[in-house]
């Protein structure tokens, strides 16, 4: 059975998109037509319709577009890891949303029952304006898991370090972390596509990668050098240590790793030539 071909109109309406949506998405790169036509006509297939149907579910569920470009590049792994985390956020925001409900039921019972009773109306207002705190680290990492970023943090980090991270982890909360797993997820992404198609650490893409890795180095360590040296220490005895050893594996192997280091060397010399 051959392929079946269908032109921007006939495929907008059976993807129940607009033309420009799929104009758009090609200027992009998120999705390309298969073939055109010899009038320079956009073709479409079935392959093309399945590919549709990942990015219009990606971005129901919340996701960038630009994320959705690097999950359809990089495969099911990151995907999975941000999705996990964004059902466990729901989950707790549910949970939040019943207690409030609950709350305001209560004191609206009491208000139709004339009772003006202040002290249930405070507990609605404290309910609304509760923060949630770093607790949350515990839904994704285990006493142990923690215990062991404890000790490394005491071995690469001075007191003063420490107490700086600290006092900046304070507002961390979960939605950042969530925004800095997606951003750290599209750096690694295009890491894994610049090695696995066999780049120059020179080209201009590869620099372009150093420099949003330096950029996300930049908002943990706020610029600071002695910690960013900590942290450069820390990532370089993980990456040789023993898997039990470790909290969390690194998200990249070592030949990705070397790639990442040359091209982080040749970005310094090129800016300290300026």
């Amino acid at each position: 059975m051959g392929q079946h071909y269908y032109h921007t109109g006939q495929f907008a309406q059976k993807a129940s998109v607009s033309i420009r949506t799929l104009r758009y998405y090609d200027k992009v790169g998120l999705l390309s037509p298969s073939q055109y036509t010899e009038a320079g006509y956009r073709l479409y297939t079935d392959t093309d319709f399945l590919s549709i149907q990942q990015i219009l579910a990606l971005k129901f569920l919340g996701f960038s577009l630009e994320e959705i470009k690097q999950f359809l590049r990089t495969g099911p792994t990151i995907l999975q890891e941000s999705l996990a985390l964004q059902k466990a956020m729901m989950q707790e925001k549910r949970i939040q949303l019943d207690t409030i409900i609950q709350a305001i039921d209560e004191t609206a019972e009491l208000l139709q029952a004339n009772k003006q009773d202040w002290e249930s109306i405070v507990r609605v207002i404290q309910v609304i304006q509760m923060q949630p705190t770093n607790d949350w680290r515990k839904k994704y990492f285990t006493e142990e898991q923690l215990n062991q970023m404890e000790q490394l943090s005491k071995k690469y980090y001075t007191e003063e370090q420490r107490e700086k991270l600290a006092e900046w982890g304070k507002d961390w909360t979960e939605e950042d972390q969530l925004v800095a797993n997606q951003q750290w997820g599209e750096a690694i992404a295009e890491l894994k596509l610049l090695v696995s198609t066999a780049q120059d650490p020179a080209s201009p893409e590869a620099q372009a990668l150093v420099q949003k890795w330096q950029n996300l180095v930049h908002q943990f360590t706020h610029g600071d050098t002695g910690i960013q040296q900590g942290l450069r220490n820390m990532y370089k005895d993980v990456s040789q240590a023993p898997a039990e050893q470790v909290p969390y594996p690194l998200p990249y192997n070592q030949e990705e790793e070397a790639f990442l280091q040359k091209a982080i060397k040749i970005y310094q010399q090129n800016h300290s030539q300026k």
